[in-house]
């Protein structure tokens, strides 16, 4: 440290903090310098208020002006007057907001921190302060303690201490002795924390490398990281190698700790012929067979239409729409009204909308009840808007209980319907599928619609296509675009990208511009010019407001124009201003544009919901946002379930639309440069799409048309399927 600079001071603010890997950008008050310094490095925990002792060098950054790089650093707890009031202040203390911080520190002065550690009864000394909110501070002020002392206990094994608050808020006062019995229960039970830094943990407590307890760990880690990849199961040579590489033990005890899991229940073996045994999760391995099962029950049942005059209903409900249906169309109604179960697919102006309208217009006409539902809730609100009939999300349709930690609705209290359609099927995992099939009545018909060369779901599985390539359901595939879809250069381009060809850039013809390609090669030109895009050139041109008409796609989370740094970036641009909250490693603002990142049934808002922040509460810790109208308050424990989305991946945006969307496209992005993921990132855009990057990148995406193959033997269960 002889060589480095020392700086000490109090933090005024943080900037960025990355509750996973503790990096952080804060603002600290220098004694001896006028300006604020910017600091950047990794803190456990920074809270505003406290005093710092840092070690480091100063460095020029080409964006950000002067910045003091840490490469060490100790912390107190404040002991000015000023520094305890900021520390409290800062949302810290649930009950203890600015204005009660002050009339605290007014009262006890230098001594307020030794108070409320030895004596905070004497908070009701304080004017405002009764038994009520005493109970609050009480209670937050200890729950701060017990996550500053498991702070210290993940320090002291090399583990990141940001992870305090999700663990403690998984384990209470019990989190430490929990994890000195089994650390590992952290990489399967704690999001974000991987098999490794569970592993430093139990290898600080004496844990050997070949323990039979640390490689079955090591075996269900492997396969939930395969299930986030989209296996169902996975191939037990590869397993064993990847298994292998991660443990670093030897291949028997691998087998050796795997037949365990075999013995116990928990992992599945799945002879397969001549190949390679697929081994899986228990509960993958049941939801897949399940699926082919209750298909098979399903179509054992007559049609509930076989006595429908299949002609008079089409001239029927031709009259009533006003126009008349295309062949292909007329087909899909038919096969429809025909079948036990179908699947309608295609691609956007291809009519899939105007046939489930006429679908819900025959039904209703023979008095036959229709469930209409989507998976997402803008995809359900998409179709209730297209066809007039209500649409449920399918978590809302099947009833999903918080307190039960499932649905209501499965064979013992089916849904109560004739007809199912399930648009946007593409986006619909095993799971998904396993508990849909659980809820339909045997005697219902299934009308499962969507769009194949979409993305596959986020969820395990390619459920959709694996249906569609068994040939046990009829299938009508839509092609051609209707004549005012043609008018679109955005539809007219995701079919030229799904065939393979490059898009058309420019057209000749009046009202085709709503498809742009900008040419550039530079990341941070790009970031510059999505920023200027969606801030003033969108908005003064086409009218689209910034939060809620543009939407930002971007293939990465990580990179200059990964979703992690845009939306760094374009809050700052968009919604500007020092004052902000910062907690579980989050910076919001009022105003900003947030995205839910996981299903949420207490609340009921669910993965990929986006909303605006209302307003911070820090005195109660609270942060509200509105979704769709609704608001939804979040404690401060609860805010890893939010995220900026100024910028979302394409992955997030499957079964959402927006008026206008900009995506950046680089050759760094080229692991990710996927034909299916071009064609779902540009048929999110209604009225604009706008590509911003390289044309060797677009020619790449457009060119690889081979997806990630996802291990699964639904097709193959389905095929086989005897009646």
């Amino acid at each position: 440290m002889s060589n480095e600079e020392v700086l000490e001071g109090q933090i005024e603010r943080l900037t960025f903090f990355n509750e996973e890997n503790g990096f952080t950008v804060a603002k600290i008050n220098v004694s001896g310098q006028e300006d604020l310094v910017t600091a950047v490095g990794k803190f456990i925990n920074p809270t505003p208020g406290e005093h710092v002792k840092m070690w480091g060098s100063w460095a020029q950054h080409p964006k950000y002006d002067k910045q003091f790089k840490i490469s060490s650093y100790e912390t107190q707890v404040p002991s000015t007057v000023e520094g305890i009031e900021k520390y409290l202040a800062s949302g810290v203390i649930r009950g203890m907001g600015p204005v009660m911080a002050q009339r605290v520190v007014d009262r006890f002065k230098e001594k307020t921190l030794e108070v409320m550690n030895n004596n905070i009864d004497r908070l009701l000394e304080v004017e405002g302060i009764g038994k009520k909110r005493l109970k609050m501070v009480k209670g937050s002020w200890d729950e701060h303690a017990e996550i500053r002392s498991l702070m210290l206990f993940l320090q002291s094994h090399d583990v990141s201490a940001g992870y305090a608050p999700k663990i403690y808020k998984q384990y209470g006062r019990q989190a430490v002795d929990v994890l000195k019995e089994n650390p590992y229960v952290l990489a399967t039970n704690i999001k974000g924390i991987g098999f490794i830094t569970a592993d430093k943990i139990a290898s600080k407590l004496g844990v050997s490398k070949d323990s039979i307890l640390r490689v079955q760990a090591g075996i269900l880690f492997a396969l939930n990281s395969c299930t986030e990849e989209g296996h169902v199961c996975y191939p037990l040579r590869d397993l064993l190698q990847r298994c292998g590489k991660m443990l670093e033990v030897e291949e028997g005890i691998i087998v050796e700790a795997l037949e365990k899991l075999v013995k116990e229940n928990k992992v599945v073996r799945e002879e397969a012929g001549n190949e390679d045994p697929l081994i899986y999760l228990k509960t993958h391995y049941i939801a897949e067979t399940k699926i082919a099962q209750k298909i098979k029950e399903l179509l054992n049942y007559p049609p509930l239409t076989h006595s429908v005059d299949v002609d008079k209903a089409l001239s029927w409900v031709q009259q009533v729409l006003t126009f008349s249906l295309a062949r292909k169309q007329i087909e899909a109604i038919k096969c429809a009204l025909a079948s036990k179960a179908m699947v309608l697919t295609g691609g956007p102006g291809t009519g899939k909308t105007t046939i489930i309208e006429a679908l819900l217009k025959v039904y209703s006409s023979l008095k036959i009840k229709t469930l209409l539902a989507a998976p997402t809730g803008r995809a359900a609100k998409r179709i209730t808007e297209a066809t007039g009939h209500e649409a449920k999300t399918v978590h809302r349709l099947l009833e999903y209980s918080v307190n039960s930690v499932g649905f209501q609705r499965d064979e013992t209290n089916p849904l109560s319907c004739q007809v199912l359609i399930i648009d946007e099927a593409s986006m619909v995992d095993i799971f998904l599928m396993h508990n849909i099939l659980k809820a339909l009545p045997p005697d219902a018909t299934l009308i499962l619609v969507g769009d194949v060369n979409q993305l596959p779901p986020v969820g395990p599985g390619n459920v959709l296509k694996d249906i569609i390539n068994s040939g046990k359901l009829p299938v009508v595939e839509l092609k051609e675009i209707f004549r005012q879809a043609q008018e679109s250069l955005i539809i007219l381009n995701s079919h030229r990208i799904n065939e393979g060809l490059f898009p058309i850039l420019k057209s000749g013809k009046k009202g085709l511009q709503d498809f742009y390609f900008i040419e550039q090669t530079e990341s941070e030109v790009v970031l510059d010019i999505v920023i200027k895009l969606v801030k003033n050139r969108i908005p003064e041109r086409f009218g689209f407001d910034p939060f809620t008409g543009t939407q930002v796609l971007t293939p990465m989370n990580r990179g200059i124009v990964g979703t992690g740094n845009l939306n760094i970036e374009m809050q700052q641009a968009l919604n500007p201003g020092d004052e902000q909250m910062v907690a579980q490693g989050k910076n919001f603002r009022v105003a900003d544009k947030v995205m839910q990142i996981r299903n949420n049934y207490d609340k009921e808002v669910y993965n990929g919901d986006i909303g605006r922040v209302l307003w911070v509460n820090r005195e109660e810790q609270e942060l509200s946002v509105s979704f769709n109208n609704k608001e939804i308050k979040y404690s401060f424990t609860e805010l890893d379930e939010l995220v900026l989305a100024y910028a979302i991946s394409v992955h997030k945006s499957q079964g959402s639309e927006f008026p206008a969307v900009v995506l950046p496209l680089l050759t760094q992005h080229y692991v990710l440069l996927q034909r299916n993921l071009l064609y779902t990132a540009v048929t999110r855009g209604k009225k604009l799409v706008v590509i911003v990057g390289d044309r060797k990148a677009l020619g790449i995406a457009i060119r690889n048309n081979k997806p990630d193959e996802r291990h699964t033997l639904l097709e193959r269960r389905i095929t086989r399927i005897k009646w």
